[in-house]
């Protein structure tokens, strides 16, 4: 410029200078211009805000200016060819793609929503709170996120005969059971075994296996023994000792299956009381047929007679016959020595009656006899005396 006014006569550079002003006039109104006409838009682009000033007539040239390129799964608020108008809102988000394994199906999508559970409820999948889902429904989609769901089923558990439904989305019996909080003790059975994989036709079987030592007192019977006695007529038995039975306390190991006994065995046993033998005298005598019925009827002796009764203790209440006098202890009895007077012989005893000789007895030999009384009371008043014996038949 200074070389052009040194160059230039003063009326020519008042000129030039003059035009140059117009022309940074005009620029500055044109640029004053372009700057007022522009469209002031609030543009959302994955929910942050910004303002565009901008000449774009349609949604789509805008976008074109911001270098975006709506895909097809993309949110557009307004159609791509919408006009551009001052104080429009336009949003804009990018889809997130999203891997989808539900029961081991993969499948991709796309979405614009914000959460796992908007997205599962834009598909219409419904997520139970039994379903095993890899992430929570209140997280943020991130674009590329790989969601797992395995979806629940039910399984019968028929535990010790109780059958009841529940939940299961895999995994072993073992974690099943534990997340139904199912104990087991260590003797329990379980069918399928623990570390079997679950799934939707298992039906699990638990027998609750109980083990307990159980006492049984049981008796210990008397054995009997013989012995051979000479005072006793040969053939004939006397009961000497009634026997008694012992006892012992035995202890089982019980194995019980859902409450039921399935075995039981014998771990030990103690004899608490020992049993008594039955002594049984057996006699070895010969009979003496000294006297006859056919000789001795109507013959009398006198003898000298004692007492005896079968209300004591260790007496068996049977004779040398078989007679049983404790069932019939009014019974007119005597004891006699066979060889004076014969087993079976009818007699009359003064002071005592008619009566059988019944019975022989270790310290009846001769001329003595033994007759029988129901009580000891009555064998006390008897006491020992001399009477008259009369053979009757």
């Amino acid at each position: 410029m200074r070389i052009l006014s040194k160059l230039l006569p003063a009326s020519k550079r008042m000129l030039v200078n003059s035009s140059i002003g117009i022309v940074v006039l005009l620029t500055f109104a044109s640029v004053m211009l372009f700057y007022a006409t522009q469209n002031e838009i609030v543009f959302t682009e994955n929910e942050k805000d910004r303002t565009i000033h901008t000449h774009a007539d349609t949604v789509e040239e805008l976008l074109e200016e911001v270098g975006i390129k709506v895909g097809v799964h993309d949110a557009l608020s307004h159609e791509l060819n919408a006009e551009i108008a001052d104080g429009m809102k336009i949003e804009y988000k990018k889809a997130n793609k999203v891997v989808v394994t539900i029961d081991g199906k993969e499948e991709e999508y796309f979405t614009v929503e914000d959460t796992v559970k908007d997205f599962l409820n834009g598909l219409n999948l419904s997520v139970s709170e039994h379903d095993d889902v890899s992430h929570q429904l209140e997280e943020v989609i991130t674009d590329g996120l790989t969601l797992s769901i395995t979806k629940a089923y039910q399984v019968m558990i028929n535990d010790g005969g109780n059958e009841a439904s529940v939940w299961a989305t895999g995994g072993s019996v073992n974690d099943l059971l534990k997340s139904n909080d199912i104990q087991l003790s260590a003797f329990d059975k379980v069918n399928p075994a623990l570390d079997q994989t679950v799934s939707k036709d298992t039906i699990i079987s638990i027998v609750r296996v109980e083990k307990k030592n159980e006492e049984v007192t049981d008796s210990i019977a008397f054995k009997t023994e013989t012995r051979e006695d000479s005072s006793l007529a040969k053939g004939k038995e006397q009961v000497i000792a009634a026997g008694e039975d012992g006892t012992v306390v035995k202890t089982y190991e019980v194995i019980y299956e859902n409450g039921e006994e399935v075995n039981r065995e014998l771990v030990t046993e103690e004899v608490t009381k020992e049993s008594k033998n039955r002594i049984v005298a057996i006699g070895t005598k010969e009979q003496q047929n000294l006297v006859t019925l056919s000789d001795s009827s109507g013959k009398e002796f006198t003898m000298t007679a004692s007492a005896f009764t079968s209300d004591c203790s260790g007496c068996s209440g049977y004779t040398a016959t078989g007679i049983d006098l404790k069932a019939n202890p009014n019974i007119k009895v005597i004891a006699v020595d066979p060889s004076i007077i014969p087993l079976g012989t009818k007699v009359w005893v003064e002071g005592y009656g008619e009566a059988i000789a019944g019975d022989t007895g270790s310290n009846i030999s001769g001329m003595r006899i033994d007759i029988h009384v129901p009580t000891k009371a009555d064998a006390y008043k008897w006491g020992v005396r001399k009477v008259k014996v009369k053979i009757l038949d």
